[in-house]
């Protein structure tokens, strides 16, 4: 292992094949965690020299003749969590290497162990500890972790991350994307300390049918056989279990008047498992979900999703969203337009997020990057996406708030689409099949022989909900008009309108039938036209308007009305709300009136 990370270390980041890290422990916000947080030093390395230059092990000159054409010392400094790009003007636009580095005091504990936390990383990076490469990752929305624990000094360490957010061919995403490619340590770093047998994953949820049986798998650290009990005290439960001889285990258990988590009444429990010396808790909500023909159920009962999309960017401050003022920020947003879901566009989004909005009762789309232009022939492309997914799940199984899984957005029909998606279906599957899978489809057009809108794409029958973007007025005239536009897609299945509407500059008037206006009437005769449209929708079982906020993207070149910004929110990137806004919030609330 040793010489293959040698290897990866002496390569650049446009050859190198990553050592993923995809093993690390659920809950690490419930564990024993110091921050890593604050300024870094940071080092721009346009052209990779980094590694040449070894500038992870930081050496200063110690004779006369020596001299070192680095230096992390007295330059630029970068807060961690945050992308670069939002940090410095001559930084906007960077796509290449940035090596992060700072110290901290650290000291080895007898009987424990000790572990990096990394919540995100974007894209790509390599962790360099006290001089030698620690780990490798690939992926800019998910986790990863490695073992410290015999490899920190007693005193002063130094930590060293090469980050690069250049776009590739293989990657997921791909090449081009439509929203800022962000780079940087965008989530918190940890140094997180755990007894030498520590609980490392727990999956915690309601049985599918029986709304009273609670099912419960839990792996440790290591192959041991040893009692783990699992706590909910408002239910008074306490349950014990002994792992098989390889630290896994699986029970099941009654837990009478128990309480559903619903968007209606977000109702959560707090939940221990304990085992040894180890013990972690959380909040954990119980709730089912499930399909009935063309319905979409919460615990049994048919729910419309009133959902809306946004990034994981505060438009405001022109950067990644972070931490949990953040999260405040867009949920209650989200929140006062009247939903009951958000669909995480278009990737994975920080903890912060996915468990406040369980608090705040709204349910959860959450996708993985599979966004257009990805090559569904490559076989390492397929892997990371399977990767991607499996962390994702891994992470929010026990947040009963995540509802769907997506595993892909817009991509076009072909056998090698299918089986990528189809693996990507086993993947999540087999490691979560209690919650709904879907992906968006961007294919639904009118057919003029039969009247109707159809799509013609086999896969979606693999799907439990079918999903499809249609920008109806916007990238495409209407075929006729909104009162005849009757669909005839995926019957027999819940179909959501998953993305819908137009770009308008906020305080913009202009002419409500001419696109080109940019103006906030247009917009609203979008969104009137499209409401019109729903209701010849039989199977609909929620919609989602693109977007909540306006977010950048060079996609957008256009320099009085876009600007690097995707005008389509109904709130500016300034924070004001567009009149299409108060057409959704009224719409919204009929609908939850009706549920």
């Amino acid at each position: 292992m040793k010489k293959l990370l040698s290897i990866l270390a002496a390569a650049c980041f446009g050859a190198v094949a990553f050592a993923g890290n995809t093993s690390f422990m659920s809950n690490v916000y419930g564990r024993d965690f110091r921050m890593l947080n604050g300024k870094w030093n940071a080092i721009v390395d346009l052209y990779d020299q980094g590694i040449r230059m070894e500038v992870y092990k930081n050496l200063k000159p110690q004779k006369n003749e020596e001299f070192y054409e680095y230096s992390f010392d007295g330059g630029l400094r970068l807060d961690v969590p945050g992308d670069w790009n939002s940090q410095a003007p001559e930084l906007k636009y960077y796509e290449g290497t940035v090596w992060y580095a700072r110290h901290f005091d650290a000291s080895p504990e007898a009987g424990r162990r000790q572990f990096l936390y990394f919540g995100a990383v974007s894209s790509r990076c390599r962790v360099y500890l006290n001089g030698s490469l620690l780990v490798s990752h690939e992926g800019g929305f998910t986790p990863f972790q490695a073992e410290v624990t015999d490899l920190l000094a007693d005193g002063d360490n130094f930590l060293v991350v090469e980050v690069s957010n250049r776009r590739s061919a293989d990657a997921v995403p791909a090449l081009a994307f439509d929203w800022w490619n962000y780079g940087g340590i965008t989530r918190d770093v940890m140094l997180v300390t755990v007894p030498d047998l520590y609980i490392n994953d727990y999956f915690i949820r309601l049985d599918k049918n029986d709304p009273a049986l609670v099912h419960a798998d839990i792996s440790l650290s290591d192959e041991v056989s040893a009692e783990v009990r699992i706590d909910i005290p408002e239910l008074k439960v306490s349950e014990t279990v002994m792992t098989a001889p390889d630290g896994t285990a699986s029970v099941s258990f009654r837990a009478k008047k128990l309480k559903r988590w619903a968007p209606d009444e977000p109702k959560l429990y707090e939940v221990s498992v304990s085992c040894g010396d180890d013990s972690v808790a959380e909040m954990i909500g119980f709730r089912s979900m499930d399909v009935d023909g063309t319905r979409i159920l919460v615990n049994g009962k048919p729910v419309f999703m009133r959902c809306v999309s946004f990034h994981e960017e505060i438009p405001q401050r022109c950067g990644r969203a972070f931490s949990e003022a953040d999260a405040v920020m867009l949920l209650s947003e989200a929140k006062a337009l009247g939903v009951n879901m958000i669909r995480l566009a278009h990737y994975p989004q920080n903890e912060y997020t996915v468990r406040l909005a369980e608090k705040m009762g709204i349910l959860l789309w959450q996708e993985i990057p599979v966004w257009q232009a990805i090559d569904f022939t490559d076989e390492s492309t397929r892997e990371k996406a399977a990767g991607m997914l499996s962390d994702m799940i891994m992470r929010d199984r026990n947040r009963c708030a995540v509802g769907f899984w997506g595993v892909a957005n817009e991509t076009k029909p072909s056998d090698a689409r299918n089986a990528f998606l189809r693996h990507l279906l086993e993947t999540g599957k087999a490691i979560d099949d209690t919650r709904l899978y879907t992906a968006a489809f961007d294919l639904a057009y009118y057919e003029p022989g039969s009247g109707c809108f159809e799509m013609h794409d086999s896969f979606i029958s693999e799907l439990d909900v079918v999903a499809v973007n249609k920008y109806m007025g916007w990238y495409a005239p209407w075929p006729v008009d909104p009162s005849e536009a009757v669909w005839n897609v995926a019957p027999g299945q819940p179909l959501i309108i998953s993305e819908f509407g137009g770009e308008a500059l906020y305080g913009q008037s202009g002419d409500a039938d001419a696109a080109f206006s940019w103006s906030e009437e247009y917009q609203e005769r979008l969104y009137r036209d499209n409401i019109e449209m729903f209701s010849h929708i039989p199977n609909l079982a929620g919609v989602s308007p693109w977007i909540l906020f306006d977010f950048r993207s060079p996609y957008r070149f256009h320099p009085q009305n876009q600007s690097d910004w995707n005008r389509k929110g109904l709130v500016s990137d300034r924070g004001y709300r567009k009149k299409a806004w108060y057409l959704m919030h009224e719409y919204y609330m009929k609908k939850k009136n009706e549920n």
